[in-house]
């Protein structure tokens, strides 16, 4: 019987609603990045990094072959947004739009990498820095009145 097979490693990237720093506690942080992290494997994405600052989040997984990205990344927001606001934060929701990068095998070390020092990394640059920058180097076209939503 044939077989599909794919390995396909998305570098994904979004941010509170309106920057706001909801993610400012570690302890708040770290349990968001573990639900994240969680929701990943119960998708059968394999997780390989999650991490992030105050206001935004990265992921690193591999993408099953049976959910779309879109799907994906619909269920990560409203499913970790009600994790939250169960836990009495309701002011915590996520920005409309996202960046998703595919990355190769070759890079992964270097984006796990990248992902870990978010804090370090922000000390000198800012959100919407960054992913200017991410969007600049993957070639992505953008127009600016519509990616900070």
């Amino acid at each position: 019987m044939p077989q599909s097979l794919a390995r396909l490693l998305i570098h994904l990237v979004f941010s509170t609603k309106n920057r706001v720093a909801f993610l400012q506690s570690s302890d708040l942080r770290l349990e968001v990045h573990a639900y994240l992290t969680a929701t990943l494997r119960g998708l059968d994405c394999e997780p390989v990094q999650v991490g992030g600052v105050a206001d935004h989040v990265h992921l690193l997984f591999s993408l099953a072959r049976t959910i779309s990205l879109a799907d994906l990344v619909k269920h990560l927001k409203t499913s970790s947004t009600k994790m939250m606001r169960e836990k009495g934060h309701g002011d915590c929701s996520w920005q409309t739009g996202y960046g998703a990068f595919s990355v190769s095998e070759s890079n992964k070390r270097a984006v796990i990498a990248y992902i870990v020092d978010q804090e370090i990394h922000h000390r000198k640059m800012t959100f919407q820095e960054e992913i200017r920058a991410l969007l600049k180097k993957h070639r992505v076209r953008f127009d600016e009145r519509y990616v900070w939503d």
